[in-house]
């Protein structure tokens, strides 16, 4: 029994050993230390891998949102505004969109869903959701984290100027292809859906002004000069009396008159290669084979006589129907095309003007004549002659210093003619020495006779168009009696049209005070939209802001390198270019004629329209509006 309790005795010290070694040794802790902590430690490294993903599908679906929303409110454009008319796959454009950028079981996703709402003041908000499955939370219960975005976008009208060029040529009176009124009556009531586009985007506290230049062969500023900015005197290409005076008689002559009812339709004919090449074409006369017929009728009245000299004249009018067809040609790109022109009931009213005759000692001399002209404001016909320049060789180098009319920020010295504008007076211009027979040829010259040489102002090649606005705030009123007055006539000069709205919109310019951004903090945007229907139709015979051109050569003379219709193009390229320099938005639409490069590069990509008739017209100026509207996230 002894011996047996020795050992029980031995054992039961062996154990306590054992224990107080096993609780001295640490190693083993560790193991149930991990195995303790192994459950809440799988539930947060879960959590941060299912939260990741559920960060990373949350801002990819914003960004889906974001781009649906946007595509579909740029779709909706600024006209809903006016027109209050919904496009029918507004809603497809979004969802398309938004698919793009977040596609069906992206991430692992699932139920995903995307609605837009369209708000009382043409807000377009959308809507995106979304189910992220989870990985190791799905352990601890949680299947899908639900994500839920927003998103809205808006179109406003910032601060914005917006010039209009545009051309009111004489062809702007014919009917395109398709369309049942004019050119002119179509460009009218499209400018004023433009405008309700914009005014009814127009943001809170914002300014969007309006400023138009009619150009053809001219334009019409006279009224937007200063008097310091225009000369005292001028020296025209004119003639004065010499000899014995008027005599006894009298001598009468039909005057061109305007149209007074009726309709021309024009109509693509044939067309046949210009001449020329690299952007610089022009037409000769078409070849005997392209006219349908050899005979192109001009009309039945002819203009004998370029007076009147110094004295009293009188004016009744000679009402004259007109009916038939003629044909004219017309650059379009590289080609020359022949358009048949078809008169229907076309009136046209034509004065008799009856003049004191000459003495036979009496003869005149043409020549350059000084006139004093500071009565200009009420005597001129508030057309103007550019301020001094030179003939342009070399385009990449231009000294501005002598092409004043191509700087376009330059503001007159008083006193100093070569940097002021000089007031139109086409009663007084001759063609020396071209008569009406179309003998003769032009010279610097005095020529003393009793010829009557062509005048510009009888012969319908001196024409002026509508009074420029600047820029201003209008109201839909002061916008169509504004338009209402836009009348056509005269050839197309695209240069001076460009020079002067550049002009007109520039911020640093003639006008800087007017045009300056209403604060650093709201800039304005500016944009120069113009029109044409026409490719450049430069002529020698017209009196032009360049005076009488073969006659003064101040950019330009018979003979010279370029034509005078390149000479025209190249100048409307340079002023374009020096307009963009003013960060200033060009836009360009041919409306019933084809874009040529000219006009491509001047608008840059993107900003060219064609137009060939009145509903291809409202989508170009719909785009435009589109363009200068501010489109933006909201939230």
């Amino acid at each position: 029994m002894w011996r047996d309790f020795k050992t029980d005795r031995r054992a039961v010290r062996a154990l306590r050993v054992l224990a107080t070694a096993l609780l001295r040794d640490v190693h083993g802790n560790a193991i149930m230390l991990i195995a303790a902590a192994l459950v809440p430690m799988l539930a947060l490294l879960g959590g941060s891998i299912d939260m990741g993903r559920s960060y990373l599908s949350e801002s990819r679906l914003q960004q889906a949102c974001d781009s649906g929303v946007l595509a579909a409110r740029k779709r909706l454009g600024t006209e809903i505004a006016a027109n209050g008319q919904v496009p029918a796959d507004v809603a497809a454009i979004g969802a398309r969109f938004f698919n793009l950028n977040f596609h069906d079981g992206q991430y692992g996703t699932t139920d995903r869903e995307f609605q837009l709402t369209l708000g009382s003041d043409y807000a377009l908000s959308g809507e995106a959701r979304v189910n992220v499955p989870t990985t190791l939370m799905r352990l601890f219960g949680q299947q899908n984290v639900a994500l839920e975005v927003k998103c809205s976008a808006q179109v406003g009208m910032a601060n914005t100027d917006v010039m209009m060029v545009l051309d009111v040529t004489g062809s702007m009176n014919e009917t395109n292809a398709g369309d049942s009124v004019s050119k002119i009556t179509l460009l009218r009531s499209t400018i004023g859906g433009f405008y309700n586009e914009l005014e009814a985007n127009k943001a809170n506290g914002t300014r969007i002004r309006y400023g138009f230049v009619p150009y053809s062969t001219n334009v019409n500023v006279g009224a937007l000069l200063k008097d310091d900015w225009v000369v005292k005197n001028w020296t025209y290409q004119s003639r004065t009396l010499v000899g014995g005076g008027n005599g006894s008689g009298n001598k009468s002559f039909w005057a061109v008159g305007s149209v007074i009812s009726g309709s021309l339709n024009s109509t693509k004919d044939s067309q046949y290669p210009a001449s020329g090449s690299n952007g610089n074409y022009s037409c000769s006369s078409p070849p005997s084979s392209t006219l349908r017929s050899t005979s192109v009728q001009k009309g039945t009245v002819t203009l004998p006589y370029a007076g009147p000299p110094a004295g009293t004249e009188t004016r009744t009018s000679y009402w004259y129907t007109y009916n038939g067809s003629q044909y004219s040609v017309a650059l379009k790109g590289s080609n020359c095309q022949v358009t048949k022109q078809t008169y229907t009931n076309y009136v046209v009213a034509y004065d008799w003007v009856t003049i004191p005759a000459l003495q036979s000692s009496s003869k005149f001399q043409y020549k350059a004549v000084a006139s004093d002209v500071s009565s200009w404001r009420n005597t001129s016909n508030g057309c103007i002659e550019e301020r001094a320049t030179y003939p342009i060789d070399d385009y990449t180098n231009v000294d501005l210093s002598r092409a004043m009319d191509l700087d376009l920020d330059r503001v007159p010295t008083l006193g100093d003619s070569a940097t002021q504008w000089r007031p139109q007076f086409p009663e007084k211009i001759y063609a020396r020495s071209l008569k009406w027979d179309n003998s003769g040829s032009f010279t610097t010259s005095p020529v003393t006779t009793n010829d009557e040489f062509f005048a510009p102002l009888v012969g319908d090649t001196a024409a002026c168009p509508s009074a420029a606005q600047k820029l201003k705030e209008m109201t839909s009123l002061q916008l169509s009696t504004y338009l209402s007055g836009l009348k056509a006539g005269g050839s197309t000069y695209h240069d001076i049209g460009m020079i002067w709205g550049g002009r007109l919109l520039s911020p640093s310019g003639i006008f800087a005070n007017e045009n300056a951004d209403v604060s650093p903090s709201q800039p304005t945007n500016r944009n120069l939209i113009m029109m044409t229907d026409g490719q450049t139709s430069a002529l020698d015979l017209s009196y032009t802001s360049y005076g009488m051109e073969p006659i003064d050569r101040r950019r330009w003379a018979t003979g010279s390198a370029r034509t005078l219709t390149q000479t025209v193009e190249d100048r409307f390229s340079f002023a374009c270019q020096e307009v963009k320099k003013k960060n200033i938005t060009v836009w360009f639409i041919a409306f019933g004629t084809e874009l040529n490069p000219i006009m491509t590069e001047c608008a840059g990509p993107g900003h060219a329209f064609q137009a060939s008739n009145g509903q291809e017209l409202a989508a170009a100026f719909k785009q435009i509006a589109g363009g200068i509207s501010n489109l933006r996230l909201t939230k």
